[in-house]
């Protein structure tokens, strides 16, 4: 993270600190479509088009349209204001390519876990990963049309999230339920400094 220098002189060009928020979960959940939908800049993607040598490994149950996977990250900016940046790094979904997932962590004050109520065991492993790692995480419920409704305490006790681990409902297609998942975990990351100070 760069921080502002508080001895600038006034015509020198502002700074701005960066806050990195990682968006994780199984392949399908909707995190590219997340990071689209909120950043400011056209992002970066690394989707290619699924191919017959993925057919056995790529599990496309409730996804049966799907016919594009990130194969590396997303990548969006929001500005919050003059002196903060948020950058947002989507990982990539399939278990192949969890290998990158520790570099794209590196850095983060916190992660969105997206998770699909149509597969909610694809939420399971990036559960597991920001635990292990004491990251701080939000688990956000995408609610895709069509699919089947729980309640927050189901998906919590399904998932296996404590109650310390805040979860909430959103749809990755908009821009104001995105946004309003990331100052959740922004909030979650304080919150978690404030109890280790």
């Amino acid at each position: 993270m760069v921080s502002v220098q508080s001895d600038q002189r006034s015509d020198e060009p502002l700074v701005p600190s960066s806050v990195k928020i990682v968006i994780a979960g199984g392949f399908g959940v909707g995190k590219t479509t997340m990071v689209g939908a909120v950043s400011e800049i056209t992002p970066l993607r690394t989707e290619e088009l699924l191919t017959e040598a993925g057919e056995e490994i790529d599990d496309l149950a409730g996804v049966e349209g799907k016919n594009t996977t990130t194969v590396a990250l997303d990548f969006g900016r929001i500005t919050i204001n003059p002196e903060l940046v948020l950058y947002l790094f989507g990982t990539p979904g399939q278990d192949r390519f969890w290998f990158m997932w520790d570099e794209l962590s590196v850095g983060s004050i916190g992660a969105v876990v997206l998770v699909d109520t149509r597969r909610l065991e694809a939420g399971f492993g990036a559960v597991d990963f920001f635990e292990r790692r004491h990251i701080p995480f939000v688990v956000a419920v995408n609610c895709f049309e069509g699919s089947h409704s729980y309640t927050t305490d189901e998906m919590r006790q399904a998932l296996d999230v404590s109650d310390t681990v805040p979860l909430v409902l959103c749809d990755a297609r908009d821009r104001e339920s995105c946004k309003a998942v990331l100052v959740r975990v922004i909030e979650h990351a304080m919150n978690k400094l404030d109890v280790m100070a």
